[in-house]
């Protein structure tokens, strides 16, 4: 596992994967069937995995997250880079820097968390949380103008941040007034595309952002990894006609449950990924069918 910090260069470098993570039939995290995913987008030339919402670290027990980290730790190639999360509550990502204390991530994410939280007690939360991890996290940008532009530039300016994933939704994802101000402030190589393959041409293209994360790239990591070569070639005929592969998986992602669906779509092509986590359910057995066909789909259209 890469240690050292993560700069434009290493985001530059590979797609940035959100993948689920695997437990048993038990509901306990299974190191063999993690391992699987792992060596699956690393054979596709992936070398950043991001553990985040598709892996539900947001419902991690405490007394799980070691056992978390160590398969992490454990599993991959010396040159990839690892990124877990911690929080979303303030206790339980203090709690989390206490154990990773004990392991060498360069970065981790922090969660969003909306409903019992606003502006500036998120950004003491962060100071404090890096005061205790000692390096700098990455950025969850998902609801719009949860913090503003002035205050994501003073994190960035102090130097709180490793980079950000920006992941606010939009009809028309060229057209973005909140995104348009913070790049007026920041250096648009520390932002990463958040929201899959979609929106990722937009902007990587006409904002400059240096990759993007997806959840689809378990399914199909070499046809992922070469729709972000085309982009940073500038061919972006061959790039949108790779984006229009991931469409039919992404849009029943956005049709169900983002997360759900990735779930059972890995466990379709990849490797078991056992039940859902609690607050999650599982999908219909409908919905398990249309997934499993669209997620055959798409591997069968990588080799």
């Amino acid at each position: 596992m890469r240690t050292m910090a993560v700069t434009p260069e290493v985001l530059a470098k590979s797609v940035i994967a959100v993948p689920p993570l695997a437990r048993d039939a038990a509901g306990r995290i299974c190191n063999q069937q993690n391992t699987r995913i792992i060596q699956h987008l690393e054979a596709g030339g992936i070398s950043t995995l991001l553990y985040g919402g598709n892996a539900v670290f947001y419902h991690l027990r405490p007394s799980e997250y070691a056992a978390a980290l160590n398969v992490l730790v454990e599993n991959t190639m010396i040159d990839t880079v690892v990124i877990p999360s911690v929080g979303p509550s303030y206790g339980m990502m203090m709690d989390q820097a206490d154990v990773l204390k004990d392991y060498p991530f360069p970065t981790v994410m922090i969660l969003p968390h909306k409903e019992i939280a606003d502006e500036q007690g998120v950004v003491a939360g962060i100071r404090k949380f890096v005061a205790s991890f000692g390096k700098p996290i990455v950025l969850y940008l998902k609801h719009d103008r949860w913090l503003s532009p002035t205050t994501v530039q003073g994190l960035v300016r102090d130097g709180m941040v490793s980079w950000i994933k920006y992941a606010v939704v939009r009809d028309n994802p060229a057209k973005d007034n909140y995104l348009d101000e913070i790049l007026s402030l920041i250096p648009n190589n520390i932002l990463v595309s958040g929201i899959g393959e979609q929106p990722a041409i937009i902007h990587m293209r006409d904002f400059g952002m240096s990759s993007f994360t997806s959840g689809c790239v378990c399914v199909a990591p070499g046809l992922s990894l070469e729709m972000l070569r085309a982009v940073q070639s500038g061919d972006f005929g061959k790039a949108e006609s790779i984006r229009e592969k991931f469409a039919p998986l992404e849009d029943l992602r956005n049709r169900i449950n983002p997360i759900r669906v990735l779930h059972h779509a890995v466990l379709a092509t990849v490797a078991p990924t056992g039940p859902m986590q609690p607050m999650l359910g599982e999908l219909s057995d409908d919905e398990k069918s249309v997934v499993s066909r669209a997620a055959l789909l798409l591997k069968d259209l990588q080799q």
